[in-house]
Protein backbone atom coordinates (compact mmCIF):
# COMPACT_ATOMS: atom_id res chain seq x y z
CA UNK A 1 0.00 0.00 0.00
CA UNK A 2 1.85 3.10 -1.24
CA UNK A 3 1.34 6.44 0.45
CA UNK A 4 1.49 9.68 -1.53
CA UNK A 5 1.81 13.05 0.13
CA UNK A 6 1.13 16.20 -1.86
CA UNK A 7 2.78 19.21 -0.29
CA UNK A 8 1.96 22.69 -1.55
CA UNK A 9 4.72 25.15 -0.64
CA UNK A 10 3.63 28.78 -0.90
CA UNK A 11 5.79 31.85 -0.41
CA UNK A 12 6.34 35.33 -1.79
CA UNK A 13 8.68 36.89 -4.36
CA UNK A 14 9.50 33.55 -6.01
CA UNK A 15 10.70 31.95 -2.78
CA UNK A 16 8.96 28.62 -3.39
CA UNK A 17 10.83 28.19 -6.67
CA UNK A 18 14.09 29.30 -5.04
CA UNK A 19 13.51 26.63 -2.37
CA UNK A 20 13.14 23.95 -5.05
CA UNK A 21 16.24 25.15 -6.86
CA UNK A 22 18.30 24.95 -3.66
CA UNK A 23 16.85 21.52 -2.80
CA UNK A 24 17.95 20.22 -6.21
CA UNK A 25 21.34 21.96 -6.35
CA UNK A 26 22.30 20.94 -2.80
CA UNK A 27 21.74 17.26 -3.59
CA UNK A 28 18.90 16.82 -1.08
CA UNK A 29 16.42 15.80 -3.79
CA UNK A 30 18.77 13.14 -5.18
CA UNK A 31 19.40 11.82 -1.67
CA UNK A 32 15.68 11.53 -0.95
CA UNK A 33 15.04 9.75 -4.24
CA UNK A 34 17.78 7.24 -3.29
CA UNK A 35 16.22 6.44 0.09
CA UNK A 36 14.84 2.95 0.66
CA UNK A 37 11.10 2.99 0.01
CA UNK A 38 10.90 6.24 -1.96
CA UNK A 39 8.76 5.76 -5.05
CA UNK A 40 8.48 9.33 -6.31
CA UNK A 41 9.76 12.79 -5.39
CA UNK A 42 8.87 15.43 -7.98
CA UNK A 43 8.10 19.13 -7.98
CA UNK A 44 5.47 20.80 -10.17
CA UNK A 45 4.57 24.44 -10.75
CA UNK A 46 0.85 25.33 -10.86
CA UNK A 47 0.07 27.38 -13.96
CA UNK A 48 -2.27 29.79 -12.19
CA UNK A 49 -0.22 30.33 -9.00
CA UNK A 50 3.41 31.39 -9.55
CA UNK A 51 4.04 31.60 -5.78
CA UNK A 52 3.25 27.92 -5.12
CA UNK A 53 5.14 24.71 -5.81
CA UNK A 54 3.59 21.24 -5.55
CA UNK A 55 5.71 18.34 -4.31
CA UNK A 56 4.41 14.84 -5.03
CA UNK A 57 6.17 12.57 -2.57
CA UNK A 58 5.35 8.82 -2.65
CA UNK A 59 6.58 6.08 -0.34
CA UNK A 60 6.21 2.31 -0.17
CA UNK A 61 4.59 2.45 3.29
CA UNK A 62 4.43 4.39 6.57
CA UNK A 63 7.64 2.74 7.78
CA UNK A 64 9.55 4.25 4.85
CA UNK A 65 8.09 7.69 5.63
CA UNK A 66 9.02 7.35 9.30
CA UNK A 67 12.58 6.36 8.37
CA UNK A 68 12.80 9.38 6.05
CA UNK A 69 11.54 11.70 8.78
CA UNK A 70 14.25 10.37 11.13
CA UNK A 71 17.12 11.30 8.78
CA UNK A 72 19.37 14.31 9.37
CA UNK A 73 18.20 15.52 5.95
CA UNK A 74 14.90 16.61 7.53
CA UNK A 75 16.83 19.27 9.43
CA UNK A 76 18.18 20.62 6.14
CA UNK A 77 14.70 20.66 4.62
CA UNK A 78 13.22 22.42 7.65
CA UNK A 79 15.99 25.03 7.59
CA UNK A 80 15.34 25.73 3.89
CA UNK A 81 11.59 26.06 4.51
CA UNK A 82 12.38 28.64 7.18
CA UNK A 83 14.96 30.41 5.02
CA UNK A 84 12.37 30.93 2.27
CA UNK A 85 9.47 31.56 4.71
CA UNK A 86 7.27 28.92 3.11
CA UNK A 87 3.83 27.89 4.27
CA UNK A 88 2.52 24.40 3.59
CA UNK A 89 -0.73 22.65 2.78
CA UNK A 90 -0.53 18.86 2.93
CA UNK A 91 -2.76 16.19 1.39
CA UNK A 92 -2.21 12.48 2.05
CA UNK A 93 -3.42 9.62 -0.14
CA UNK A 94 -3.24 5.84 0.19
CA UNK A 95 -3.05 3.86 -3.04
CA UNK A 96 -5.97 1.81 -4.23
CA UNK A 97 -4.48 -1.65 -4.70
CA UNK A 98 -7.24 -2.61 -7.12
CA UNK A 99 -6.51 0.28 -9.49
CA UNK A 100 -9.06 2.21 -11.52
CA UNK A 101 -12.51 0.63 -11.90
CA UNK A 102 -13.09 -1.02 -15.28
CA UNK A 103 -15.61 1.66 -16.25
CA UNK A 104 -12.97 4.37 -15.92
CA UNK A 105 -10.65 2.76 -18.46
CA UNK A 106 -12.60 4.16 -21.42
CA UNK A 107 -11.67 7.68 -20.24
CA UNK A 108 -7.95 6.98 -19.90
CA UNK A 109 -5.88 7.38 -23.03
CA UNK A 110 -2.72 5.29 -22.89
Amino acid sequence: MAITVNIYYTGEKGNARKFVQEMVESGVVAAIRAEEGNLRYEYFFPVEDPETVLLIDSWRDQGAIDAHHATPMMGQITALREKYDLHMKVERYVSDEEGAPAGDEKFIRQ
